[in-house]
């Protein structure tokens, strides 16, 4: 389960096209090893997809802001978005606008002054099961998103003209989008979230002119499917494995990576013997027909909630070897090879306790717990370093396991979770062929804000203390450490326009008593440069 759903703790192709691909760049030549939705190399004036760029790796071949200037930056502007709730969008940034999601509203924004453009609110057609949202995809001219009652629909990127809608899954049996969508190749794609509520997960392909459904990939096999003697008794049926972020994918190899939630019941692993294939897994799917090609699970038969929340990234080593990396909320940063899909290296990331200990009736104490770990936002990549970087969550639960009891659309746990005191998190740099440990930084709160490295040598993330995070990506070093006013949980995001570069990210997530910094939803824009 992402935490953007527990309750209220965190409010929670054409085969032959050829899209541009970069080879491994130099640092000097300031391109970034990105494919994009619309083609092209990637040169700094936009963020066009959640995490950067297809790949997923977060980097930004920007310069401008560097260790010895970071104390020039300065707010340039800042804009409440609405109430107090969860916000945690991953903002894009094209065609010299900012697109961004809260609740049911899209926003565009001026990159600049903060400015609105326009403001799109859907208004719910059946009763939301949860509602988390975690922004759009682009794809010429068209903005894509989900909904709380498990809509996915288009608009018209310069207006918010509602473009076209379909309903994608069933809100009363617990199914609905959290997702930021990826759209690539005249496709977007994007799955259902709810492993919680005992749903049987799926990832989905939509035509994104029309969007009419063009295939599927159930996470948990049943019947024939491969994988589904993992699941004993019919236990498939309900057995989760929701969709929560955002998704990776390999445009050459025309290769969708899909992460995959926890098992449902989440604490009753009794009820659902074997390996659970494909839960806390990501799976590597034919992005022109959802077929599985392979898959890593990073746990089997989880019985702590510790899903792969957070999309994989893929990145090649020293020796021009594929990887892929993927930050579980077991507290790992996994790394396997593409090729043989073995694991390389594991490496771990935040306090671990108790991690292969099923819960009890009478309770036992896991680290990370249910909302530790590496969330919805995942590792990132520097080329030039040669570095992971990836924030985590140290907090532990005690977790207790009860017969479980399913209704449909009501939370189907097999147990129940307290988070005694409060949390902290981690930043932490790894060696990406070896998996050491480079630095590691502890953070007065959770770390759940995206994490992303800049060609300049800094690295920007935030805490859920409301502390914005500037640091040396090589050494560790803090540069800046600014309170926002409130949590920081979404996006982290960098551009250049005008010959500036600019770092906007969101503050102001969901509730006091449990991150004691509450603000409202707000988009903070800051600058760099001599002249502020």
């Amino acid at each position: 389960m992402t935490k953007g759903s527990r309750r209220s703790v965190f409010a929670v192709g054409i085969a032959g096209l050829i899209v541009w691909i970069t080879a491994a760049v130099s640092t000097a030549l300031a391109v970034d090893v990105g494919i994009f939705p619309n083609g092209g190399k990637y040169i700094g004036d936009t963020w066009l997809t959640y995490n950067n760029t297809y790949e997923g790796q977060r980097f930004s071949s920007l310069k401008d802001i560097t260790p010895a200037n970071a104390a020039k930056l300065k707010e340039v502007c800042r804009i409440k978005i609405g109430r107090s709730g969860a916000f945690q969008p991953g903002m894009i940034m094209v065609e010299g606008t900012m697109y961004l999601t809260f609740d049911t509203e899209t926003i565009a924004l001026d990159p600049t002054n903060c400015k609105v453009r326009w403001r799109d609110a859907y208004k719910p057609e059946q009763e939301e099961a949860w509602h988390v949202d975690r922004g759009v995809a682009f794809l010429d001219g068209h903005l894509f998103r989900g909904t709380g009652d498990a809509r996915l629909f288009a608009l018209d990127a310069k207006t918010g003209k509602m473009l076209w809608k379909n309903v994608v899954g069933n809100p009363a049996m617990g199914e609905f989008i959290a997702a930021a969508p990826i759209a690539w190749n005249g496709m977007v794609f994007v799955g259902i979230a709810g492993g919680d509520w005992g749903i049987r997960g799926r990832i989905m392909a939509f035509d994104a002119q029309t969007g009419r459904e063009i295939w599927r990939f159930y996470t948990i096999p049943t019947g024939d499917e491969k994988g589904s003697d993992s699941w004993k008794l019919d236990s498939g049926k309900r057995g989760g494995g929701g969709s929560w972020t955002s998704y990776t994918l390999d445009v050459s190899q025309s290769e969708l990576f899909a992460p995959v939630g926890n098992p449902a019941p989440d604490f009753s692993p009794t009820d659902r013997e074997g390996s659970n294939l494909f839960s806390d897994s990501f799976v590597v799917l034919d992005a022109h027909t959802g077929a599985l090609k392979w898959w890593y699970q990073l746990r089997s038969k989880d019985s702590h909630d510790v899903d792969l929340a957070a999309a994989p990234i893929i990145y090649s080593n020293s020796k021009g070897d594929g990887m892929v990396a993927a930050g579980g909320k077991d507290g790992r940063l996994y790394v396997v090879d593409r090729n043989t899909h073995k694991l390389v290296f594991k490496t771990e990331v935040t306090t671990i306790k108790n991690d292969t200990v099923d819960p009890t009736e009478a309770g036992v104490t896991v680290c990370p717990g249910v909302f530790g770990g590496v969330e919805w936002n995942g590792p990132a990549f520097d080329d030039a370093n040669k570095s992971l970087y990836v924030g985590s969550v140290d907090w532990c639960t005690l977790l207790t396991s009860q017969t479980p009891q399913y209704r449909p659309g009501k939370p189907y746990l097999g147990g129940d979770f307290r988070q005694p005191g409060p949390g902290s998190g981690w930043v932490t740099a790894i060696d990406s062929d070896t998996g050491a440990v480079r630095w590691k930084y502890h953070a007065d709160a959770p770390v759940v804000a995206g994490v992303t490295p800049t060609a300049g040598g800094v690295l920007f993330t935030g805490d859920m203390k409301g502390n914005f995070l500037v640091f040396d990506s090589k050494n560790g070093n803090l540069l800046r450490k600014i309170p926002t006013g409130g949590a920081l949980a979404g996006g982290m995001i960098t551009y250049e326009l005008n010959d500036k570069q600019y770092v906007a990210f969101s503050s102001g997530n969901v509730s006091k008593s449990l991150w004691g910094v509450v603000g409202l939803p707000t988009i903070i824009i800051m600058r760099g440069g001599d002249e502020n």
